[in-house]
């Protein structure tokens, strides 16, 4: 644009130029959600120029266009630097070449005579004018209320979406420095574990072999406490293997979903759980093929299955597994006739660190990690997981997974 007289500069100009370049939004790509706003306000109105302009210390630029090629002009030669002079008013100009401001000339943009403009100004939640909702044409025009009061509508609906814009931009930088935060301390768990298994190796044979040469010498409180010695270290590599599991957790999610028959994978647990002949488990009837993460699933049934033996007082140990799907999900329930879980603990047993029982069926004490860890895999794999019990009697695990082709958002 051209032959405009000198434009004064707001009063609050430092302020509103930290406020607009807060939104860290100037000369970003064009968005959808921007472009059907000046289509709408273009259509409305039936103009050739529809724009989203901001204003910048010495420019105005366009987050969004409709009807012109260029991205930026001048400040000096912006019609756009009027609106935000005045934030609480629209600046509706009829004929361009009947105000004094531009010398009763029209003004040009990429060589096309602007007669008609309209800006509403762009106003955030502190009151600073960020620049306009504008549209302009070649022939004079005047807007009617309704027009006038849907513009407005519209330039509100651009500030929401700048801060939209601004929170997920906040929110991607959070998840970033979470995300390394979690690296960090998956690595620090990956060196914690090795440096100390095979410390606790060491002092279990050691225990061993120191015992074997003592047996003869050794009385009955001396032997309990090399017997001690061996239990807490067996105990604390358990701990260990636990937090590694728990922290690994979110790699295996990332695995390839494949197809494989549910129960082999079962007898599989099954077998390195190494189950004494006091235990009988119920697989599916119908051994179904299921296709998904394997190995996440794998590790899911492993705490289960494993916890359903621990935490069981029962002579004999019963589990029943059962299967289910639909277009979307597999369904999965475990079943057992352990000890159940306090009522007061079924809310948070998925916490990290929480457990329900004093001890497990051998007298340990367990740490609070396996479940935590099953419910950050389901959850990882866009399922949910939820638990029943009776104290003494029976606990039911029921969860599910999102099965990988679902067009359902998934939850994270």
């Amino acid at each position: 644009m051209k032959r405009m007289t000198p434009i004064a500069t707001p009063i609050n100009e430092n302020f509103r130029l930290k406020a607009l370049k807060s939104l860290d939004i100037l000369d970003t790509q064009s968005q959808k959600e921007f472009d059907e706003i000046t289509a709408l306000a273009a259509y409305i109105c039936d103009t050739d120029i529809a724009l989203i302009s901001l204003v910048d210390n010495d420019r105005q630029w366009f987050k969004s266009k409709q009807g012109l090629t260029i991205c930026e002009t001048a400040r000096k030669n912006s019609l756009c630097s009027y609106v935000v002079l005045h934030p609480e008013r629209p600046l509706i100009i009829t004929d361009i070449r009947k105000d004094e401001r531009f010398n009763s000339s029209p003004s040009f943009l990429e060589g096309r005579p602007i007669i008609f403009y309209a800006g509403f100004p762009l106003v955030n939640k502190d009151g600073f004018a960020l620049g306009s909702l504008c549209i302009m044409d070649s022939t004079p025009k005047k807007l009617s209320q309704q027009q006038m009061e849907s513009l407005n509508a519209l330039a509100k609906q651009v500030i929401i979406l700048f801060e939209l814009n601004k929170k997920n931009k906040d929110l991607q930088a959070i998840q970033n420095k979470l995300k390394e935060h979690n690296e960090s301390l998956r690595e620090f768990a990956r060196v914690i574990s090795h440096d100390l298994k095979m410390p606790l190796a060491n002092i279990i044979t050691s225990t061993d072999l120191l015992k074997l040469k003592l047996d003869d010498k050794l009385d009955k409180e001396s032997a309990e406490y090399f017997n001690y010695i061996k239990t807490s270290s067996f105990s604390m590599s358990n701990y260990i293997n636990d937090v590694l599991d728990h922290y690994e957790s979110d790699s295996l999610v990332q695995n390839k979903p494949e197809e494989f028959y549910l129960n082999h994978l079962l007898n599989k647990i099954v077998d390195v759980l190494s189950v004494k002949p006091d235990f009988t488990i119920y697989f599916p009837e119908e051994d179904p093929i299921v296709e998904c993460n394997k190995l996440a699933l794998k590790q899911i049934f492993f705490n289960l299955i494993g916890n359903s033996i621990k935490y069981n007082d029962k002579d004999q140990i019963i589990i029943s597994i059962e299967t289910s799907e639909d277009d979307n999900f597999y369904y999965f329930r475990v079943i057992d006739n352990g000890m159940g879980i306090p009522s007061d603990k079924l809310n948070s047993i998925f916490d990290l660190f929480t457990i329900a029982n004093t001890t497990d069926r051998n007298g340990n004490r367990g740490n609070g990690i396996g479940l935590s860890t099953v419910k950050k895999l389901v959850n990882n794999l866009g399922g949910y997981i939820n638990v029943s019990s009776q104290e003494k009697i029976q606990t039911t695990f029921d969860f599910s997974i999102r099965k990988h082709h679902s067009s359902i958002n998934q939850t994270i």
